[in-house]
């Protein structure tokens, strides 16, 4: 605190932003991509491309559902119907067969899934195997390949640092508001400062609501001694108590070859409990059992809160209504679903989840560019030594090779993931497991480059191809797939024309930007000569006709006062 309050917070703001900023843009991109990875994943499943987009009544859905899991799986345990909505047209089911004897329960082992056009009941063509947009969604807090809890703990660590690099720059900040309308071009470090200033103001409350709420999501991880405390280390019982409509139902069966009682009843009756809303999912326990029981579970999709939805459970074979839960959960727990919900945008319609996906935009711009000044700063500290053919620091090198790897890096892996998706043989083995590691392959050869050769140079190419993959993603989807940007705007497939049209918009971006860097790094610098007139006329004459010195691929080429 010698140099003062503003000053410290000034350093805190730094170097508590600049020790996590790679993985805070990783984060953030992922992050950002997970807002529509509904319609990644139908993107990167062009088998389902050609299904209808017609509404469909629930009461048809739920049973064209039923009259193929009564064919496909009588003797299952459970059935689940998530019916279509307007982001996913399709109706999926998946089911439970019973544990052979002898065995070891694990319902996940014995769960089975299919896929079906709510229109005709017919079954979709096999879709292909790939974890679509819930990769980028399991990345941006898992990073997958390391062990999850390391993984959840590194981004929490990274998160609690992003909240104090927030406010750390609130307070440092003198202009706030004035800065925010401020930007000025081709000044060097002053126009880094301005984007990093007017992409964090931008969406400053975006900015401190998804940071905050992404640490409250995994808060049972995060500080965990109170319900250690109070449940003596039983998270079961901690859980059972807290959610309670997401136990384990009853397994054991008493008969078979119940007919299921009429749906219409059912449907109609929710829908009066609940001011017109459809159910989104269906659970039926014991099919074709007298015991069995039909559970529907209110749509979320337009509600804040996550943490608990409106249920009733009927009898399966006679209709009658057995239980009915209510969104009445106590405070805290309501609080954590609200929480939960603003952080994954599961309420938003189109137009609110654009402005989330643009404020998370504006949050990547905020890190690259934080992280950018950094070495801009830095490198303006070797300005004599460079002017004598030295080189700079390794530890400003290294930054410059991370940021290559990251801030070009990332882009470049989530292409390279889709390319994945369309060009690696359908029937391949672990076919997941082999389109996960083309996002891998891109990002680790990113980053290789730049710290090999940091250049501007670097920068242009990588960013250039990251254009050139994002752009030509339309094109890999015509000749992929049996539909394309026209096809689909003419059929009304609106999140697949959401799709190619967004990446098209990002391409250009990307582009933009690689022929910035490109002009201004063949633009050669003038200097105002001192002196007379004359002087001044015959010195500018001379830097004219003097011949030009080689460039020279050091690091001092990568932003000469402005990348």
């Amino acid at each position: 605190m010698k140099e003062g309050f503003r000053q410290s917070m000034a350093w805190l703001h730094t170097w508590s932003g600049l020790l996590v900023g790679w993985i805070l843009f990783a984060v953030f991109a992922t992050g950002t991509a997970a807002y529509y990875r509904e319609e990644i994943s139908l993107w990167m499943k062009p088998e389902l491309h050609s299904l209808s987009t017609q509404a469909v009544p629930p009461t048809i859905a739920v049973q064209q559902g039923l009259d193929y899991l009564s064919k496909r799986a009588p003797q299952a345990v459970r059935w689940d119907m998530t019916l279509p909505d307007p982001r996913n047209a399709s109706l999926r089911l998946s089911w439970t067969d019973p544990t052979p004897a002898g065995e070891t329960p694990n319902p996940r082992r014995r769960r089975q899934t299919a896929t079906l056009d709510p229109a005709t009941g017919a079954l979709t063509a096999p879709a292909r195997e790939t974890r679509g947009g819930d990769f980028l969604y399991r990345f941006h807090f898992d990073l997958h390949h390391i062990p999850v809890l390391w993984g959840r703990w590194i981004v929490g660590f990274c998160a609690m640092f992003m909240l104090v690099a927030i406010i750390s720059g609130i307070i440092t900040h003198k202009r706030i508001f004035k800065d925010f309308f401020t930007f000025r071009p081709k000044k060097g470090q002053r126009s880094w400062l301005d984007a990093h200033n007017a992409s964090a103001v931008l969406a400053l409350p975006y900015h401190l609501m998804i940071t905050y709420t992404g640490l409250i999501t995994l808060m049972f991880l995060y500080m965990p001694w109170g319900t250690q405390a109070v449940y003596k280390g039983d998270t079961n019982a901690f859980f059972a108590e807290v959610f309670p409509s997401r136990q384990p139902a009853n397994t054991t069966r008493t008969g078979s070859g119940v007919p299921f009682a009429d749906l219409a009843p059912m449907l109609a009756q929710s829908a009066g409990r609940w001011d017109g809303d459809a159910p989104g999912r269906i659970t039926i326990t014991l099919p074709g059992d007298p015991n069995g029981t039909l559970m529907l579970t209110r749509d979320n999709g337009g509600r804040i809160s996550v943490t608990s939805s409106d249920t009733m459970t009927f009898s399966s074979a006679s209709g009658a209504l057995l239980s009915e839960t209510r969104d009445d959960a106590r405070p805290a727990v309501q609080t954590r679903g609200v929480m939960y919900g603003l952080h994954a945008a599961t309420f938003a319609q189109p137009l609110l989840r654009a402005l989330f996906f643009l404020s998370a935009l504006a949050g990547c711009v905020m890190v690259a560019s934080g992280v950018v000044l950094w070495a801009v700063k830095e490198r303006q500290k070797y300005a004599k030594k460079l002017a004598a053919g030295g080189r700079v620091g390794w530890g400003v090198r290294l930054v410059d090779g991370l940021n290559i790897g990251s801030i070009a890096g990332i882009p470049i892996a989530i292409a390279a993931y889709f390319w994945g998706n369309r060009l690696l043989p359908v029937p391949m083995p672990d076919r997941i497991a082999n389109e996960i590691m083309m996002f891998f392959i891109g990002w680790g050869v990113s980053l290789l480059a730049g710290l090999i050769w940091p250049t501007r140079l670097m920068w242009v190419w990588q960013m250039a191809l990251a254009a050139v993959m994002w752009m030509a993603l339309p094109v890999l989807n015509a000749l992929t797939s049996p539909s394309n940007l026209f096809a689909n705007a003419l059929a009304g497939r609106w999140a697949l024309v959401g799709f190619d049209m967004t990446v098209l918009v990002l391409g250009v971006g990307l582009a933009s930007i690689a022929w910035v860097l490109h002009r201004r790094g063949n633009k050669p610098v003038v200097r105002k000569p001192a002196g007379s007139p004359a002087a001044a006329a015959a010195a500018t004459a001379a830097s004219k006709t003097a011949p030009k010195a080689a460039p020279q691929p050091t690091i001092a080429s990568v932003t000469q006062e402005a990348t």
